[in-house]
């Protein structure tokens, strides 16, 4: 999707009013490797930013999912092709309440998403991550400065290239961290879907 068609699709389908500040809650379960035996469940979703792929890990043959481990826009850097032995989450409970949230959140503005969370990385990416969802919606915080919050204010760079790997969009919200002077630098969605995510929180 090109930057002038998420411009008219997100103009078209997002509300910027009744919006909340409700503060992002995830229930993270941080992992730097994928347990053995868990299986991957995936659903597409139709997003006024472009279709999105959600992953999530289960046991298998459970009934339900267990974690979101996925939030990709269609186009992202390191999205992951959808795998055969990938199983359609269907019907699953999780991949429901995630999609409902999402729905609230881009109709309403409402960001207090509160699914389970697994996300597999280093120990400093999940330092980076966890840092992440503490920015509220309608705020934002430069690299620099979320570099001092995890106590590495040397290693913007690190920091920067932590928040480019994160796996799940939206919900840990990358997209609040700003350049030192509030301008909009490197989204892995794209430029275009930070910018309209940033005013469809209130931030001008």
């Amino acid at each position: 999707m090109t930057q002038n068609a998420v411009d008219r699709n997100a103009a078209s389908r997002t509300s910027t009013v009744g919006r909340t500040r409700a503060a992002t809650r995830v229930e993270p379960r941080i992992e730097t490797h994928v347990e053995p035996g868990t299986e991957t469940r995936y659903t597409l979703w139709a997003s006024p930013l472009g279709e999105i792929l959600l992953t999530f890990d289960a046991d298998p043959g459970a009934a339900a999912s267990q974690r979101l481990t996925g939030l990709y826009f269609d186009g992202q850097k390191d999205r992951p092709p959808v795998a055969p032995h990938w199983r359609r989450a269907g019907d699953d409970p999780l991949a429901r309440r995630v999609v409902a949230q999402l729905e609230r959140y881009f109709g309403s503005g409402d960001a207090g998403f509160d699914v389970p969370v697994g996300l597999a990385g280093t120990a400093f990416q999940q330092r980076v991550w966890q840092a992440l969802c503490a920015i509220a919606p309608g705020d934002t915080v430069t690299y620099g400065e979320l570099a001092r919050r995890i106590g590495a204010p040397r290693a913007v760079r690190a920091v920067g290239a932590a928040i480019g790997r994160n796996p799940v969009s939206i919900i840990v919200p990358c997209h609040r961290v700003v350049g030192h002077d509030g301008s909009l630098t490197g989204y892995a969605g794209g430029l275009a879907r930070k910018r309209h995510l940033l005013r469809h929180e209130g931030v001008a």
